[in-house]
């Protein structure tokens, strides 16, 4: 399914429930702590994507580990200064490093430990170089509540106005991350996700759109489905639409994709693939933009659940569940390793 670790229906969930509080707060200032919290994997490949797993928060200036996850969960909250400008975020198997003062995400990347869900040949492999929110002049204030337990982290924090959280999972391939911004105005934020540059030949990421997919666009398929032409659509039947994807040249396990609930691609008009197709996906090789609405969130999809024919989450607005049932009854239909070169989006950057 397209949805991450987190749940479907979560960061909509929880968008309901609070945007009415924060449609009256106006200038107000948010509470300095939030409540967050990490729910068990919805969508992970397999618990053995996750073994021995755990993240430290390391403060980049001092390289003082400023949390560790341990045996009991610990949520607490700490003095954004014990942070620094910009902490790291480190787990066994995925990284990636936080700029505290508008949550804003750099260098994030599979560290390559082994497993047995592995989809990195066993390489440090870089995904993106940032992820980077546009708060418009809003910045974030207070101390950073943090979530550890064995292989999560949640983290949060607030302004004026303003409340930025991230979610993560330490696991060789799953949902393993989410991005969540709310305002009190409730206008959109627009967040810039820029792919990784590796010195490693062969192991700089690239959007692509999936030829597999594209292939059977309009095509009904899963186990719910009595007719590839006619579906029925349905949560076990679902129709084909173009699938872009991240890859690289040099791990033929690895592929990835951005995963948004509430959130809106910007179209990228002057990219195509390099063998133009159409209609084009107006997307670029190396940047993607998305709006995305206040309690909605933009996640990282990776391994299977990438490359599966899944319906986008729906709204959801109360007692959402995460849809673990579905496992096996939709269609994986995977990438072709080495994509092909008239597959990829070009130019890297419009």
């Amino acid at each position: 399914m397209e949805a991450t670790n987190f749940g479907p229906g979560q960061g909509r969930r929880r968008a309901a429930r609070r945007r009415s509080v924060l449609a009256t707060m106006a200038a107000a200032t948010l509470v300095p702590a939030i409540a967050i919290g990490v729910t068990g994997p919805a969508q992970a490949a397999s618990s053995k994507g996750c073994t021995g797993s755990g993240f430290s928060l390391v403060n980049l200036t001092t390289g003082a580990i400023v949390a560790k996850a341990g045996a009991d969960r610990i949520r607490t909250t700490i003095p954004a200064a014990k942070f620094g400008d910009k902490f790291a975020v480190r787990g066994r198997y995925a990284q990636f490093e936080v700029r505290a003062k508008d949550f804003a995400v750099f260098n994030q990347a599979f560290t390559g430990a082994a497993n047995p869900l592995d989809m990195t040949g066993g390489r440090f492999t870089p995904v993106f170089a940032s992820k980077i929110p546009d708060h418009r002049g809003l910045t974030l204030t207070s101390a950073i509540s943090v979530e550890l337990r064995d292989d999560s982290v949640a983290l949060g924090r607030t302004g004026a106005g303003l409340s930025m959280k991230i979610q993560a999972k330490d696991c060789a391939q799953g949902g393993i991350f989410q991005m969540e911004p709310e305002r009190s105005d409730l206008k959109k934020t627009r967040i810039v996700h820029t792919l990784a540059t590796s010195t490693t030949k062969g192991l700089t990421p690239f959007y692509f759109d999936n030829p597999r997919f594209r292939a059977r666009i309009g095509q009904f398929l899963g186990s719910g489905c009595t007719s590839v032409k006619t579906g029925p659509a349905g949560q076990f039947c679902v129709k084909v639409s173009a699938r872009v994807n991240i890859g690289n040249d040099l791990s033929p396990k690895f592929v990835a994709r951005d995963s948004a609930q509430v959130a809106d691609r910007v179209p990228q008009p002057t990219c195509n693939t390099a063998t133009p197709l159409t209609p084009t996906v107006g997307h670029c090789g190396g940047k993607s933009v998305w709006d995305v609405a206040s309690g909605g969130r933009m996640g990282f999809v990776t391994g299977e659940d990438a490359v599966e024919v899944a319906n986008p989450p729906t709204e959801c607005v109360s007692d959402c569940q995460a849809q673990n049932q579905v496992r096996g009854r939709l269609t994986v239909l995977g990438f072709p390793f080495p994509v092909p070169a008239g597959s990829r989006l070009t130019p890297r950057t419009a």
